[in-house]
């Protein structure tokens, strides 16, 4: 692969490497994993954060505006795809000649340099079994190297640097860019219609996703959801050892003697009709035991020792916005904040709840881009219709504008009881008036409404 051969002399001959949009939350952590390296790093981003000042202290030296003169001087720029040919700074670099990759491919060249590289790929539940395969690894005494796209506390953040040995990395198919990656383990959790603002159709999807096993050297490994048809149509005729997981007799690992206690799984791990390991886990809902198989099968191919597997499934309580406590309002209705944004996050998530002891579910919900909500329109009326009550907050636009003609007040309007409302304070003053003891309010979306949750917690903590 072209890219990995672009970057590294440029890191082992120490020389500038620029990142535009050093703030957001892959690149900083390729940043840092650059500085590491012994790279000699530059960024820039709109404003300073606490990701930036961190990255300040361990040497990169970071402008807070987009300039055409940031980038004189670097060898090699790396941007996202947030950041247009338009942007001055690449301008800039295209006037001096200066090479620009995308953060895919720097990512997929580092990876190139570990004996295994775990891509755990799929619509939803790429961040939570990323950070399930982190904490095996960890427990198993591997000392992986981890890239996982939300706040993972047992290492701090977002990464951790560890030995050429393992390297765990959350794989995301939009714009295809773990296309870019270096997998000798590609998983595949799921795959349903979505990032349809690039994706033609859901075959679009499914080749992204076939391509994506194609990555894997022959002595490599795809890991699949039996249960999930489009990801077996996904893997089919891929040439590589194929471990499925699921809960269909069919499924080489599978879960037996299931018990939930208050929404919590606990069972055992069957492996080609033997015993693996028992499972009892501290994430609540059906979706996070089939995030753990996933699991299991690949520390299966690894041979990772099938008690460390159940120690460090048993030790991960959560990463951030995944079904995260935000505190407890003075009413005494309990305030969690979760991520999901596309229907089937939405409905494992709100089953989890429906698990749980609580005596209502309201649902404070940010749809997150137009194209999704005019896309999936139905499935989100579908999947808001499970709680109690939905409060809909505007939609949060991202990368778009709203050139479909879409609003929360349309899906409020197809919703039972459901409400739109304009801004976050009128939504945080609505669930205080309605809210009470035994309530679970859950604020969800990918966008920023967990801002709301805030507001309400500001009056009682737990």
């Amino acid at each position: 692969m072209n890219h990995i051969l672009s970057i590294k002399p440029y890191i082992e001959n120490h020389n500038v490497i620029h990142l535009i949009g050093i703030g957001g939350v892959s690149m900083n952590s390729l940043a840092e994993l650059l500085l590491s390296l012994g790279a000699r790093v530059t960024g820039s981003d709109r404003q300073e954060t606490a990701v930036t000042e961190r990255l300040e202290r361990l040497g990169a030296r970071i402008t807070y505006a987009h300039q055409p003169e940031n980038v004189e001087g670097a060898a090699l720029i790396i941007r996202t795809s947030a950041i247009h040919d338009e942007n001055p700074e690449i301008v800039r670099a295209n006037q001096l000649s200066i090479p620009v990759v995308e953060r895919a491919a720097a990512w997929g060249c580092l990876m190139a340099d570990y004996d295994n590289v775990i891509c755990l790929s799929g619509t939803h539940g790429k961040t939570t079994t990323t950070s399930m395969m982190a904490m095996i690894t960890m427990q198993a005494g591997l000392d992986p190297t981890v890239m996982v796209g939300s706040q993972l506390p047992a290492i701090g953040g977002t990464l951790r640097i560890g030995e050429k040995g393992y390297f765990v990395a959350e794989s995301c198919e939009y714009c295809n860019s773990f296309l870019n990656f270096c997998p000798t383990v590609a998983a595949i959790l799921n795959v349903e219609a979505d990032h349809l603002d690039f994706f033609k159709d859901i075959d679009d999807i499914i080749h992204s996703f076939h391509e994506f096993c194609l990555l894997t050297p022959e002595n490599g490994a795809v890991v699949v959801n039996a249960d999930d048809e489009n990801a077996m149509r996904a893997v089919q005729g891929v040439g590589r050892e194929t471990i499925t997981f699921g809960t269909g007799a069919g499924a080489h690992v599978r879960p037996e003697h299931i018990s939930i206690r208050n929404g919590y799984y606990s069972f055992d791990v069957m492996a080609g009709g033997e015993m693996f390991t028992s499972v009892t886990l501290s994430v609540p809902g059906y979706h996070n035991m089939m995030n753990a198989l996933a699991c299991c099968a690949i520390s299966l191919f690894l041979k990772i020792d099938p008690e460390q597997v159940r120690l460090g499934l048993a030790a991960f309580t959560g990463s951030s916005r995944r079904f995260q406590l935000t505190g407890r309002m003075a009413s005494g209705a309990v305030v969690v904040d979760d991520y999901a944004h596309h229907p089937s996050e939405m409905r494992a998530t709100l089953s989890a709840a429906r698990q749980m002891d609580f005596s209502r579910i309201i649902c404070a919900f940010q749809p997150h881009t137009y194209t999704r909500t005019k896309a999936l329109f139905n499935e989100f009326v579908e999947a808001l219709g499970m709680c109690d009550q939905a409060v809909l907050a505007p939609i949060y636009a991202a990368r778009e504008k709203n050139t479909v003609g879409i609003s929360s007040a349309d899906l409020a309007a197809k919703i039972e009881g459901a409400v739109s409302l304009g801004t976050f304070e009128e939504i945080a003053a609505y669930l205080r008036s309605i809210a009470r003891e035994g309530d679970l309010i859950l604020t969800m979306g990918a966008g920023d409404i967990d801002r709301v949750g805030r507001l309400l917690v500001e009056e009682g903590k737990i």
